[in-house]
């Protein structure tokens, strides 16, 4: 994961900024207080770290990419930034009084390491908010149609909501409710799923580049080629009926909300 988000770091600030809803939404999980301390794991570049820390709540950010921790200080000194990972986090015992995850769980390398880490480390009724895809999903966005390798080889990367909740139960986290995010158009945040109404977004190569499907996972020649393919499906309005059939109501992603 360090080396994937040290070759996406450097322009991923251009793209991924902090969302208000999703903000909104962490916080209203979170159900943080002010005197407490907070954990975001997985923080890269410090997004919501830094925008949910300006409401006056204390926050350590945790990230495994120095580039990404590097660009974090700079947009904000008062948090604390430190190198690490869910699964090996550096920080004592019951250290924290509750903990985010956003986008990240995908890339822990063990499930039950991780969350065994985070409850470790979490407080007694403390609680983790993680927002995340699950591959049921991923299944349903219309990406698959134009990107079909792509998105095979992103699907295969994330655990499903099944596994994910045997780690948390395994490691005594218990899951507490779920809550399906359904993309708006006005995302700030632009993640995979961010053009899902606004497929002009992938013509971007600055929105493409901060996403690690496209940056990392992703063939060049199914890219020129997927996006050829949408780009003349735009022009001739083919477009609509393909995001058409692929509506659902499985939620584009979804917050995890546990507590230990």
């Amino acid at each position: 994961m360090k080396v994937k988000y040290d070759e996406i770091g450097t322009g991923y600030n251009l793209t991924r900024k902090a969302d208000k809803y999703l903000t909104e939404r962490l916080i209203h999980h979170l159900q943080p207080s002010k005197n407490e301390k907070y954990l975001d794991i997985g923080c890269g570049t410090g997004n919501y770290t830094n925008q949910i820390q300006k409401k006056g709540y204390d926050f350590i950010g945790i990230d495994p990419s120095e580039l990404m921790l590097k660009k974090a200080k700079f947009k904000n000194t008062e948090i604390s930034w430190k190198i690490g990972s869910a699964e090996n986090t550096g920080l004592s015992k019951n250290f924290v009084d509750g903990i985010i995850a956003s986008l990240t769980i995908h890339h822990w390398t063990d499930l039950k390491k991780g969350f065994s880490e985070l409850n470790r480390v979490l407080k007694p009724n403390g609680r983790i908010v993680i927002f995340t895809s699950t591959p049921k999903q991923m299944n349903g966005y219309w990406l698959n149609h134009y990107f079909p390798k792509m998105l095979s080889d992103s699907i295969v990367q994330m655990p499903s909501f099944e596994n994910i909740k045997t780690a948390m139960e395994a490691s005594e986290i218990q899951l507490l409710e779920t809550e399906k995010y359904f993309i708006k158009e006005d995302l700030m945040d632009k993640f995979l799923y961010c053009g899902k109404q606004n497929p002009e977004l992938y013509f971007d190569t600055q929105i493409r580049n901060g996403i690690s499907s496209f940056a990392s996972l992703s063939n060049i020649d199914e890219v020129e080629n997927g996006l050829s393919k949408l780009k003349t499906d735009v022009e001739n309005g083919e477009i609509k009926k393909i995001i058409k059939s692929y509506e659902n109501e499985f939620g584009d992603y979804l917050f995890i909300i546990g507590k230990n």
